[in-house]
């Protein structure tokens, strides 16, 4: 018995063990189990074409769809790419013995620097009441000076330590500033630096931070290395060990190989050699083949010399591209024109030298082209991040806030009620890229949720099916942070053009657009998948760009809405009492915020329109496939502006923030709408609810590729082209806290089903106090009558109370049972510009 059937038939056990109605709820959970034996197309594909019967060698590789170079290593000829021998070993402090040279870091400010004790095996830092920072929480670190370190040398950090009590987050640090500030200023004393949360289960846990994500923000020598800490209450951390890997290291791990590699802001998938290095592959050329290729160095004090050669069989070699390159800050975009070989097998070969033996050489997704020889659509999954459907007037909102969107959805099909399947954007992005459940991709550990290894991406699908493969968002959350910048050929989510500082995160969808045309410009073949995640109307404190600005809210109305907004920060906790504290009429504030949120929804809309232009006038939208949805609704965001403009608010634990039932529709009613011209009937509306982790299986299914083995969602492709095989079915969303160490975030699984929404709080994990417990573990509420979830009827309908109980616990356990099929991801870390963005859109302060 293979693993899927083992938990399946574990699912299946489990579900005999319950009352009658709780095997149905499941089996509609499992039914996907059954569906996985399919080999995937691209290692048929592989099989089919590695070996030539007959032939007395390789068959040529070829080109019907675009061919990612660097990953057919296995049938490619590598001559060199050696590993040199003077590969320097990590520099490592181990802290059970005595560590003099690292001291206790002075803070910028007044406060007294941490405490510092040795233990058996580490080093002790405390942070106490007196170094409480302005803002109230202790902040302290440790530091050493590295005064010969050159840092193009280094590629990471890595710190091995132990928590068990206030101590929440862990940084990196380089360069103490110099002079001091007030008393009162931030103790923070570094040049740049990133964190990452603690995990304060008492467990030894290993932090790994990538410096080439850090530097940049500074200039100048490195002096010093530093590790930093914060908590919300006096606490201490145990430092083990801290160790610098060389960029050298990192890539002595194997002769040659395929990496996510950072060159200015974009992350490139690049296959990487040590020099002298040649790549060999036969290829039979297609018409109008072209080979683009962004070439990359490790440093710029030892240049590669790259050249790109051919060979026809029976000719003499030619080389197509020369070139010397020494920028380490940024990718050098080739293309080569193959076109005149067109018909042809030859020898296609990726060379690299340099004067230093072992140099490492980068070739940015080098990818083989040609015209298009297939009918598979481009894919644009389009995610509006925060757009909510009740705001949008291609769903029926009063303002004509989307007339673009209603023009695009004419060409094709609207989904009426589309939820998100979680509450924000970190585990509702990771769930529809992979059609699982938060809870089954392992939930919040530490506050990060990695999408686990063995949890193929939407992202891994499209390039492992040959599609050119980009990612343009403006929200972290939706990225790197969760490990979903897997096989994605071009990957862009930091941005020196736009931020929360420069007041223009409101036209994040222009500067995403320009990315994108510019990617095209140098990977022009087709088909490509390309995922947007826009932030416009995500922050709405800033006021909307031209000629949107001034669309609903006066200039005078704006100004008064960011004196408000500061006045409620200023007193924040509980309706109604912080808008009473606050002095700020809670009717008028949010009607002012709605009216900038609809400004930005506007210039979105607009932003979409054009984009869908420019398709039309390059020929491109005849065969593209556009899915245009959001990961939450405004909800998520507090921003649930339908009840604050009622006259009367319900009872606090009914809308407070850690039990807002997330079906509810200003948390998760989002937009869906699917368009492929001349294959997805035109006009066409859905009423039945539907879910975000439907959008993978639905791509997969309308553009002919094998389902994942393991999935929660379900195709709609049935719907979308009226045929049979499509039957509704409950909508699952949930939220796992899996440490229990975020008391605010509990663990929550609910489900839409029909009339009804039933929301069941789930046991917070051990390390959780028991007050922590909900004293109503399932709320209940009537959709059709209630759509704001206003009033929870678990007192009167003990019947239903019961049902859901059941079905939601069933659920639960199918969760956890699947969740052992994955294992999950080391914890990322965080980019200053990352941090940046995650305080401008709110999710940390």
């Amino acid at each position: 018995m293979n693993l899927m059937q083992s938990t399946a038939r574990q699912v299946r056990m489990m579900a005999t063990t319950r009352q009658h109605e709780r095997k149905d709820f499941v089996q509609y959970s499992i039914t996907w189990f059954l569906n996985g034996h399919r080999t995937s197309l691209a290692t048929n594909l592989l099989l089919l074409s590695v070996w030539c019967l007959g032939c007395g060698g390789p068959a040529p590789l070829t080109v019907d769809m675009p061919l990612h170079l660097e990953d057919h290593l296995d049938v490619a000829t590598i001559v060199g790419s050696e590993v040199p021998d003077d590969i320097p070993e990590p520099v490592e402090w181990r802290f059970d013995e005595p560590q003099p040279e690292w001291k206790a870091t002075p803070p910028w400010n007044a406060n007294p620097p941490a405490q510092l004790t040795g233990t058996a095996d580490g080093l002790l830092v405390t942070l106490t009441d007196a170094m409480r920072n302005r803002g109230g929480n202790p902040r302290g670190g440790i530091y050493i000076d590295v005064p010969d370190f050159e840092r193009a040398d280094w590629d990471h950090v890595v710190i091995r330590a132990r928590s068990e009590n206030e101590v929440s987050w862990i940084g990196v640090y380089f360069n103490l500033r110099e002079g001091s500030g007030a008393s009162t200023a931030n103790p923070y004393p570094y040049e740049d630096g990133e964190s990452a949360p603690v995990i304060r289960d008492g467990t030894v846990q290993t932090y790994r931070f990538q410096t080439d994500l850090i530097f940049g923000g500074w200039v100048g020598p490195w002096k010093q290395l530093g590790l930093w800490f914060g908590s919300n209450e006096p606490g201490s951390i145990e430092i083990l060990s801290v160790s610098l890997v060389s960029k050298a290291a990192v890539y002595a791990e194997a002769p040659h190989g395929v990496s996510s590699v950072t060159r200015g802001r974009p992350l490139r998938r690049a296959l990487y050699t040590h020099t002298p290095a040649r790549v060999e592959y036969r290829v039979r050329v297609p018409e109008g083949g072209r080979l683009d290729v962004g070439l990359g160095v490790l440093r710029d004090d030892v240049p590669v010399t790259f050249r790109v050669e051919v060979q026809p069989t029976g000719g003499e070699p030619v080389a197509l591209l020369e070139e010397r390159y020494d920028d380490q800050e940024s990718w050098g975009q080739r293309s080569v024109d193959l076109s005149h070989l067109a018909g042809r097998t030859v020898t296609l070969a990726l060379e690299a030298g340099a004067e230093r033996t072992g140099t490492v050489a980068l070739w940015a997704a080098p990818t083989l082209t040609g015209a298009r020889a297939t009918d598979k659509p481009n894919i644009i999954f389009y995610v509006i991040d925060g757009a909510g459907a009740d705001y949008m007037s291609v769903y029926g909102y009063n303002r004509r806030t989307t007339p673009n969107l209603e023009r695009i959805a004419e060409e094709g099909a609207v989904f009426e009620h589309a939820y998100s399947n979680s509450n924000w954007t970190r585990p509702s992005t990771a769930s529809f890229m992979t059609s699982l459940q938060h809870s089954v991709l392992g939930g919040f550990k530490g506050g990060f949720n990695v999408v686990p290894e063995d949890a193929p991406t939407m992202a891994q699908h499209m390039h492992g099916a040959g599609y050119q493969t980009a990612v343009f968002i403006s929200n972290p959350n939706a990225g790197r942070m969760s490990g979903l910048e897997r096989e994605v050929d071009f990957f862009r989510e930091d941005w020196a053009e736009f931020s929360f500082a420069r007041g223009n995160y409101e036209e994040s969808s222009r500067f995403l657009h320009q990315a994108f045309w510019s990617w095209r410009e140098a990977y022009p073949a087709e088909p490509y998948w390309a995922h947007f995640q826009t932030t416009d109307v995500h922050a709405w404190v800033n006021a909307g760009p031209a000629p949107f600005a001034g669309l609903f809210i006066s200039a005078e109305r704006r100004e008064t809405l960011e004196e408000w907004d500061t006045r409620v920060g200023e007193n924040y906790g509980e309706w109604p009492e912080m808008f009473e504290r606050a002095g700020v009429n809670r009717v008028a504030y949010a009607a002012a915020q709605r009216d900038v949120y609809d400004e930005g929804m506007a210039h979105q809309d607009y932003q979409i329109g054009q984009l869908v232009e420019r398709l039309k006038a390059r020929g491109e939208w005849e065969h593209t496939l556009l899915i245009v949805a959001a990961d939450h609704s405004v909800g998520a965001a507090n921003q649930d502006w339908g009840i604050l403009m009622r006259d009367t608010l319900p009872s606090a634990w009914e809308v407070g923030d850690s039990r807002t039932p997330m079906f509810r529709s200003g948390v998760s009613r989002i937009p869906l709408i699917v368009v492929w011209p001349e294959r997805i009937t035109a006009g066409q509306r859905f009423s039945d609810p539907v879910s975000m982790i439907d959008v993978l299986p639905t791509i997969l299914d309308l553009v002919d590729l094998p389902m994942p083995q393991v999935m929660q969602g379900q195709s709609l492709a049935p719907l979308l082209l009226g045929e049979a095989g499509w039957e509704p079915r409950p909508v699952i969303l949930d939220i796992f806290n899996a440490d229990g160490l975020a008391p605010d975030e509990y663990s929550r699984i609910e489900v839409v089903d029909g009339r009804w929404g039933a929301s069941l709080e789930i046991s917070p994990a051990p390390q959780a106090p028991p007050e922590s417990r909900r004293p109503v573990p399932l709320l209940l509420y009537d959709l059709w009558n209630d759509p704001m979830c206003l009033y929870s009827l678990h007192a009167e309908r003990p019947d239903l109370v019961e049902k859901y109980t059941a079905f939601l616990e069933a659920q639960w356990e199918a969760h956890q049972a699947l969740a052992q099929l994955f294992t999950p991801s080391e914890s990322v870390a965080l980019t200053p510009e990352q941090l940046e963005t995650l305080r401008a859109l709110g999710y940390i302060q």
